[in-house]
């Protein structure tokens, strides 16, 4: 991992120590990296409970109560889905807040509509706190998949300390 996300891991890491907080992960594109992330740190077992790598949209359904009709409407990399896989985590993993990730990290897979690099990250936390950020980013399958995870670390930092 580079330097930048270990750094940032243990940002995340020490703020949720503080808030006595626990964190989760669904991963669709960042295939397990997101919480790779987060456990790199020494003593994340304080607050890391477990996440899932989801690809399939068979899998979002079954494990994170993703609605077949969001995916069939939205698509799995969509807004929609990317806010039910963050509840789903939540309700899956009982913690105080869940990361989701679901992209197109490329080099195809891409449409005019929904172009390679583009990525939706969601965060659930507690009374309801739901946010979802859309990015497209410009690198390479490796470069796109960094960068959702760095977003992600850092969604959950702002909510941390806000």
């Amino acid at each position: 991992m580079s330097a930048d996300l270990l750094a940032l891991s243990g940002q995340v890491g020490a703020a949720l120590i503080t808030k006595e907080a626990t964190v989760c992960a669904a991963e669709s594109c960042t295939g397990g990296l997101l919480l790779s992330a987060l456990t790199d740190i020494a003593g994340s077992s304080a607050y890391v409970q477990g996440g899932l790598v989801t690809y399939s949209n068979e899998a979002k359904m079954q494990f994170l109560k993703v609605r077949q009709a969001t995916l069939m409407e939205q698509g799995a990399v969509s807004e929609a889905t990317a806010a039910e896989m963050a509840r789903g985590a939540l309700a899956l993993f009982a913690t105080d807040y869940a990361l989701s990730v679901t992209g197109i990290a490329g080099p195809g897979g891409g449409t005019a509509e929904k172009p390679v690099g583009l990525t939706y990250i969601g965060l659930a936390g507690p009374e309801g706190l739901l946010r979802v950020e859309r990015r497209v980013w410009g690198g390479d399958r490796i470069a796109n998949k960094k960068a959702s995870v760095g977003a992600a670390l850092r969604l959950l930092l702002g909510a941390l300390k806000a």
